[in-house]
């Protein structure tokens, strides 16, 4: 049965950003695939094109937001719920959980909602004091007014069965397999095939690319270290990185890179790929790179361990980062068979095609009960509190007694 589904809370497509604005593009284009009328919630300047009016069959409305790094989401969600009320959806999905305080707009409207939770937003360095307990206190609200919740990650899922005592439905991302993505743009770039090492990443703290910059000039590498991406409020860090870099040669800042066939081109050629993130799920990005057969080398959280399982090299610091540098040039051929290695785990784990199946029959569910027949009718997150009912409260009853 199709469905007209709304997606609220991302900078919108086409997806020029990070994880939530891949997983729409991804998710939306298969969803009109399946005959569903999807419409995607986009932010002024998001679009290069001059913001048109359709993407891969999704209908994009643009709408303003406030340029301040508080403000951004929530004021263009605002906006975004308040347009989609003049004709309601019949299933929406808000990624983010900080744009929960929204969540019984559309409840009172009677649109079943499902809310992307994202990682642990809240352990970004980029949040002040009130910015973390914003975060704190928008998960509960997501627990509470949401129909369902999806974590891309069991990480997430059991951080939200632990601190909440709910079920969440988890939903990985995918990412697609780069079997031929060619090498003529390594020229623009002054790069060979299999002798460079990658980054691509937003330049904020929690990613780690000044722990990358350290690591590889404390390496022997021969091969440079390109770094790919840019974030907006991080110009200090950004500033960080480059006095770094500026202590060493063969280190190359691309930039942000737009054009995905370069990017696929840059990911796919590259000797090594260095993830990182340290805060979040299940990150498209270092998808990219097993779909790409680079061998990754990965900051030692559970989430990235998820994913990568045995096949992943992994640091904690820069020697542990600088040894994955030596070790990817001291044996190319092993390196290789890594990242063949975790190209395979994704094949099996990992599936656009997979994941919008589940989306639709997600929305479907909470269309026709409106809960996940996964989590069950469970009480609101305040009655729970009353109650004492969630892991938090337990263990705190249980010390008191």
């Amino acid at each position: 049965m199709t469905m007209r589904i709304a997606m609220f809370g991302t900078r919108g497509v086409p997806a020029r950003y990070g994880g939530f604005e891949t997983c729409v593009e991804e998710v939306g284009r298969r969803l009109v695939r399946m005959g569903h009328d999807v419409t995607v919630y986009c932010r002024h300047g998001n679009d290069p094109r001059g913001e048109a009016g359709e993407h891969l069959g999704m209908r994009l409305v643009h709408l303003p937001a406030l340029r301040r790094k508080s403000l951004e989401t929530l004021s263009h969600t605002a906006l975004s719920v308040g347009h989609g009320m003049r004709r309601p959806p019949e299933s929406a999905f808000v990624f983010n959980a900080a744009n929960a305080p929204f969540l019984p707009l559309l409840r009172a409207r009677g649109v079943p909602t499902v809310t992307h939770v994202d990682g642990l937003e809240w352990q970004r360095a980029k949040w002040g004091g009130a910015g973390k307990h914003y975060y704190r206190a928008a998960e509960a609200m997501s627990v509470r007014w949401s129909d369902a919740l999806i974590a891309d990650s069991r990480g997430i899922q059991d951080y939200y069965s632990h601190r909440f005592g709910v079920d969440t439905d988890y939903i990985p991302y995918g990412a697609p397999v780069l079997r031929a993505a060619g090498s003529d743009s390594l020229s623009e770039y002054g790069l060979r095939a299999g002798h460079y090492h990658l980054l691509v990443a937003r330049f904020e703290p929690e990613n780690n690319i000044h722990l990358a910059v350290e690591g590889y000039l404390a390496s022997g590498a021969r091969h440079p270290l390109v770094l790919v991406g840019a974030a907006p409020y991080a110009d200090s860090y950004t500033a960080l990185v480059r006095r770094q870099a500026a202590r060493g040669d063969g280190i190359l800042f691309a930039g942000p890179v737009w054009d995905q066939r370069v990017l696929d081109q840059l990911y796919a050629n590259a000797l090594s790929y260095v993830h990182g993130h340290s805060v979040g799920g299940t990150n498209p990005s270092l998808l990219r790179a097993m779909g790409a057969a680079t061998a990754v080398s990965a900051y030692d959280v559970s989430f990235n361990r998820e994913v990568l399982g045995p096949y992943g090299a992994y640091f904690s610091d820069a020697t542990e980062l600088a040894e994955c540098f030596d070790a990817a040039e001291r044996a190319p051929h092993r390196t290789a068979e890594r990242g063949r290695l975790q190209l395979t785990r994704l094949t099996q784990h990992y599936d656009w095609d997979r994941v919008a199946r589940d989306y639709a029959d997600l929305a479907e569910r909470v269309r026709h009960t409106g809960l996940s027949p996964r989590a069950g009718r469970r009480p609101s997150l305040l009655a729970r509190l009353r109650a004492g009912t969630t892991q938090e409260q337990r263990e705190q009853r249980a010390k008191r007694e």
